[in-house]
């Protein structure tokens, strides 16, 4: 599991550069404007329908999955999977349809704040992207099918695909106009399932045209599914919810959000995807072969995996976001007025960090008991929460306070998650994790202090981007430093692990 999620988390960090690049280069030819807010508005449509539709079910995809390959072999698990495909292709058609033809008032429910022009170009951004949606359900499918089948790194490498098609399309845009943008979305989301099919059929996986809705593992997944799409559409809601609310606030709001939440999901993703892709396979074959000790075992290693990398990050983000949105993507079409909206986000976002990582872990693991009911219900809860504070704090905070609601609501979720978990499958060593939390916290603290220091004392010198940088490198030093000397066993698994390979 250690050696996989390694080299995951090195994919995850590359791949999220370049993701991340994607955002810098958009911010520095359009900044926070209503062009980056209409380009956002046509890349997020495809993900919310699919959202909408495939997310809940792939979700349930590898427990059941997992089930048939026990009971019945690969063959009939093969079968499932190209039903199950079938399926969402038609599903997906039906949803196309009514975007393209409603497409004014999709627009208008995720940006009501758009004038007249805005929304019209917006309307014919959206009508290119949607299909994109087709992609998106191959692509998760897809990529479930390998993971499931012990194949984690390949499906890591996707985004290195799509981010090249994105990237270039908004630079080549400069040149050959704006009305070449949504093409971008659209190639680079068929690029990223075009790359994944020769690695599906390495696996030994042929497709099968069939579509059999009366399969009985087709409607056990539906049924298990029912519960995570709901929860979904809740979250999505909430999604809607906050770009109407930016595109409000201010001219660019929706993108200015989106790049502080772009940097939350860049440094909780780098992590925390990494553990979760690797545990939540492993937890579903632990449940399917009814070891409940390695299931709990799994569960705390994966919990105290998450803190050790992102109660630092989310440290580090709380003190330094102003410096880090500078550094960033302070340059070109991004003035004064996009860095102060954004790093006044990113620091609200940095509050929830932990919790929307810790969250990640532990609706995985009730998806892995085909327990989808009890996330959703936490799930709802924390929405209809969110959507709440969105409404109220914005008056008072602008943009700030639906970065804070994210936050309070995240945080909400995940308690009544870890209290959820622990009446279902009674103890499971918390009393440990909340132990390492505590030295986590301390050294993270440490690592604060030592790293403002060094900024304070360079910044006058040498300039915010050479001050953040080592600021940076000598907090990270300080905080390994200072967890090893707390003796974390998690930290000297992972020493001893590194020493008997340099050995060999």
């Amino acid at each position: 599991m250690k050696k996989t999620a390694l080299a995951l988390m090195i994919i995850t960090i590359l791949s999220k550069l370049i993701g991340f690049l994607r955002e810098i280069v958009l911010a520095y030819y359009y900044g926070a404007s209503n062009i980056s807010d209409v380009y956002l508005i046509a890349d997020t449509i495809p993900n919310f329908i699919f959202a909408f539709i495939g997310v809940g079910i792939a979700t349930t995809y590898i427990p059941v999955y997992s089930s048939i390959l026990e009971n019945d072999g690969k063959l009939s698990s093969d079968e499932f999977t190209s039903n199950f495909l079938n399926l969402i292709f038609f599903v997906l058609t039906l949803a196309v349809g009514v975007v393209i033809i409603f497409a004014p008032y999709v627009v208008l429910a995720f940006a009501s704040g758009f004038s007249e022009e805005v929304l019209k170009l917006a309307v014919e951004f959206v009508r290119i992207s949607v299909f994109a949606v087709y992609f998106n359900g191959c692509i998760h499918i897809f990529k479930s099918y390998l993971e499931v089948n012990g194949s984690f790194k390949i499906p890591a490498l996707k985004g290195f695909v799509s981010n090249i098609f994105i990237i270039s399309f908004i630079s080549l845009s400069s040149k050959y106009g704006i009305k070449i943008l949504p093409y971008g979305i659209l190639l680079g989301m068929m690029a990223q399932a075009l790359f994944l099919i020769p690695f599906l059929v390495k696996k030994g996986y042929k497709h099968r045209f069939v579509l059999d809705i009366k399969d009985k593992y087709l409607k056990k997944m539906i049924f298990l599914a029912l519960p995570v799409i709901l929860g979904t559409s809740v979250n999505q809601i909430n999604t809607l919810v906050d770009r109407t609310l930016a595109s409000k606030i201010a001219v660019g709001g929706i993108s200015a959000l989106n790049y502080a939440h772009r940097l939350e999901g860049f440094i909780t993703g780098i992590f925390v995807v990494s553990i979760t892709t690797v545990t939540y396979p492993a937890l579903s074959k632990k449940i399917a072969e009814k070891n409940i000790e390695d299931f709990k075992d799994y569960i705390i290693k994966s919990v105290s995996a998450v803190n050790i990398f992102v109660v630092p990050a989310a440290v580090g983000a709380l003190i330094f976001a102003e410096p880090i949105v500078k550094l960033l993507f302070g340059r070109g079409a991004f003035d004064t007025e996009a860095v102060s909206l954004t790093s006044g986000a990113l620091f609200y976002y940095s509050l929830g960090f932990v919790s929307i990582g810790l969250g990640s872990v532990l609706s995985r693991s009730f998806f892995a008991m085909q327990d989808t009911k009890t996330p959703v219900k936490n799930s709802a809860v924390g929405v209809i929460l969110n959507i709440i504070l969105n409404i109220i704090l914005s008056r008072y905070m602008g943009l700030k306070g639906l970065a804070l609601a994210t936050s309070i609501s995240a945080t909400f979720t995940t308690i009544l998650m870890f209290i959820a978990l622990r009446r279902k499958i009674g103890m499971f060593g918390m009393k440990k994790a909340l132990k390492s939390f505590i030295k986590i916290s301390i050294s993270s603290s440490i690592m604060a202090m030592s790293s403002l220091f060094i900024y304070s004392l360079l910044i006058k010198g040498y300039g915010s981007d050479i001050s953040l940088f080592v600021a940076i490198i000598i907090g990270i030093v300080v905080y390994f430093a200072t967890i090893y000397l707390f003796k974390i066993k998690e930290i000297e698994d992972f020493v001893n692990e590194a020493k008997e390979k340099f050995v060999q």
